[in-house]
């Protein structure tokens, strides 16, 4: 019997484009959970749209010197587009900034407010003078009183996940000016959280106690153990929803509080759209909420939300929240402000019709239950040594055997064996295990059970060996034949969820008929004798060396630019008289000979002339050019320098050397032809 499920997937800030980190570790799982659902044959509203209001997207705007509607106009039509050739199947992608959710905030707000459920409360809140602003959330920085990051923001740390309010952090400033703020009193509407304590209490930690993931729990369990405290709804800003009562004046709905609220509107906007009753998907106890969100989310949508929708009164709570925990990025944390991520805009460009490749990788790495790392070597190797050689292998030989046979027209089969029964009965049951992992949020686990049916094939075709028994028993060959082809007839159904597009390509290659997820299970026959399949075209295409060290390259200039963009300059040392600096005898000479010294990494021995003389001079500069790169180079030399000892060499004098940008050492030479050995700099 079909169910009915609203599938929320959290709402991408739109700041930036969409990255790897919000894929494995939000839109991935629920595009699966979304699709498997509907190869089930249930009603499903999978649900996601932008996040155009908070701060973030303030600072944004301010730095680049723009509107932040320019802003979130840019990015929300990347991340749409994005996510649809990527092949994410929401009903509906819509955004925070359209007029329907407007509308159904601000009516949530004032319905809580007409029940009284907010405090109202005059508070300090942290003020920049210079600014002329409060400083919500993102538009202050300082210590997290938790665990001592030193660059937590007003709203979270990042570093712990814990969520704050502007006034926890410790020594904090302004994102805009640098000053430290002051505390200036303000009006704010909260939720008073503790009111709903006991029924968090009950609803999760005794009623989700075995059927929640334990980081969620854990996570919820260690916040109401705390012991709950009202929370702010309101900020005093001016990009957002306004707040919709008597004294709101300069002030919007707090974010978090606008956000989850956007589930709904853009349910609203669909069932409009498609002639339903959008509360069919939010008010009636028979429809299954779940929330699909990263672990940074789970206080909102655990904790917040829900009570927001039980004070309301006429909602449902969601059934599960599946969130994973953070991607990492070749062993460091995934950073938007570093651009230390992958882009999926970039990647869609950079490996044209291989969304599967990466949507395969990420549900086979994905962050579950604890934080994960994703490298381009273990991309590669899952694509080459998986998809390649175990799906793609399995399916290019049987089209390409049945083609060759049989002029790719499936044959008929004879009596089965106990392997080839085995084996059917085995494809019967591989939809159940799939389901199983599915419905417990075990995407990895499901991954990998769709992978054992292609090695199945694999076995089954290296084991009974049709391309020996053509020469001597044609009927067994047919029989073999027939039975791999129901084995790729399952892959192209369960595979839907995972590999869409590759699902898409293998069924247009099978010309097969519309085939369920339950026939997999109850059709003694998938695809019969007789039908006309079509010629094969590979299914995956091995991923070179040159292709995976392009993409490292790429991180590489980005740990380059942030090393640059995060240097401090050494500060000036002391003063010093015009008399001191005319003791320095600084001259222009030419490296004449160099040679590595014995059993040392970093030292050079140079001979040079200095216009006044040969001499000796030992240079730490080994690392940075071999002694070939530096005969004839002009340079400058500091020559009254006392003699000193180097492993044995005496060295008379210093070559001047700086860093670039990056750290590399650069000579501080005069460029110009006609300055020549011997003329004083100093």
């Amino acid at each position: 019997m079909s169910k009915r499920y609203t599938i929320t997937a959290a709402l991408p800030y739109t700041n930036g484009p969409i990255h790897i980190g919000h894929l494995a570790g939000v839109y991935v799982p629920a595009d699966i959970y979304a699709r498997y659902l509907r190869l089930k044959g249930n009603d499903v509203a999978f649900i996601c749209g932008s996040d155009e209001h908070g701060v973030p997207i303030t600072i944004k705007a301010k730095k680049e010197g723009v509107k932040p509607q320019d802003i979130v106009d840019k990015y929300h039509a990347i991340i749409k587009k994005s996510f649809e050739d990527f092949g994410i199947t929401f009903n509906n992608y819509s955004r925070t900034s359209a007029k329907i959710h407007h509308d159904t905030a601000s009516d949530f707000f004032k319905t809580l407010y007409n029940k009284n459920e907010f405090v109202e409360e005059v508070s300090e809140q942290l003020y920049d003078a210079e600014a002329n602003q409060f400083l919500a959330d993102r538009f202050v920085t300082g210590t997290c009183p938790k665990c001592g990051y030193e660059e937590a923001y007003g709203d979270q740390c990042e570093s712990c996940g814990s969520s704050l309010n502007a006034t926890d952090l410790i020594n904090p400033k302004s994102a805009i000016t640098g000053n430290v703020p002051t505390l200036k009193e303000t009006k704010h509407w909260f939720l008073p959280l503790n009111k709903h304590q006991q029924f968090l209490k009950d609803w999760i930690l005794e009623g989700h106690k075995k059927d929640w993931k334990p980081n969620v729990y854990g996570q919820v369990k260690s916040w109401i153990d705390d012991g709950l405290r009202p929370r702010a709804v309101t900020r005093d800003l001016d990009w957002g929803i306004p707040v919709p009562v008597e004294g709101g004046e300069g002030k919007v709905l707090y974010v978090w509080f606008d956000a989850p609220i956007g589930y709904i509107s853009a349910t609203k906007e669909w069932t409009a759209r498609e002639g339903k009753n959008w509360e069919d998907y939010w008010k009636d106890e028979n429809t299954t909420l779940v929330h699909f969100i990263g672990k940074d989310n789970i206080v909102f949508h655990c904790i917040i939300f829900p009570a927001m929708l039980k004070a309301e009164g006429s909602y449902i709570l969601p059934e599960n929240v599946p969130a994973n925990e953070f991607l990492n990025l070749e062993g460091k944390k995934l950073s938007t402000s570093k651009n230390w991520a992958v882009w999926l805009p970039e990647y869609l460009q950079d490996f044209p019709n291989q969304q599967d490749v990466l949507r395969y990788v990420l549900t086979a790495n994905a962050p579950e239950t604890k934080d994960n790392d994703f490298t381009w070597k273990d991309f590669q190797a899952r694509n080459n040594n998986e998809l390649v050689a175990i799906f793609g292998n399995f399916i290019n030989r049987v089209v390409v055997l049945t083609n060759k046979y049989y002029d790719g027209i499936i044959p008929e089969s004879s009596d089965f064996t106990l392997v080839d029964q085995k084996t059917l009965a085995t494809i019967k049951a591989y939809p159940a295990v799939i389901s199983s992992s599915i419905e417990r949020y075990r995407f990895r686990e499901a991954s990998q059970e769709l992978m054992n049916l292609a090695r199945l094939g694999n076995k089954y075709l290296a084991d009974e060996e049709p391309w020996k028994t053509i020469k001597t028993d044609e009927a067994r060959t047919k029989t073999v034949m027939f039975v791999a082809l129901q084995i790729a007839s399952a892959l192209a159904v369960l595979s839907e969820p995972f590999l869409p597009f590759t699902s898409d390509k293998l069924k247009g290659i099978l010309n097969a008929d519309k085939t369920s997820w339950e026939d997999v299970t109850n059709k003694n026959i998938l695809i019969h004798s007789g039908h006309q399949i079509g010629k094969g075209e590979l299914l995956f295409s091995k991923i070179e060396d040159k292709i995976i060290q392009l993409q490292l390259d790429k991180l590489e200039a980005s740990k380059k630019a942030n090393e640059v963009a995060n240097k401090v300059l050494e500060p000036q040392k002391d003063e010093i008289s015009f008399d001191d600096f005319t003791k320095l005898d600084i001259r222009v000479g030419t490296i004449l000979e160099a040679e590595k010294m014995p059993k040392t990494k970093k030292l050079l021995v140079l001979k040079v002339d200095t216009g006044i003389d040969t001499r000796t001079i030992v240079s730490g500069i080994a690392e940075g050019f071999k002694p070939e790169e530096v005969i004839g180079k002009k340079v400058t030399v500091l020559v009254n320098l006392a003699p000193r000892k180097l492993r044995g060499v005496e060295s008379q004098g210093m070559i001047l050397m700086t860093e670039d940008e990056v750290g590399n050492l650069v000579f501080v030479n005069p460029d110009e032809d006609t300055v020549t050995n011997g003329l004083k700099i100093s």
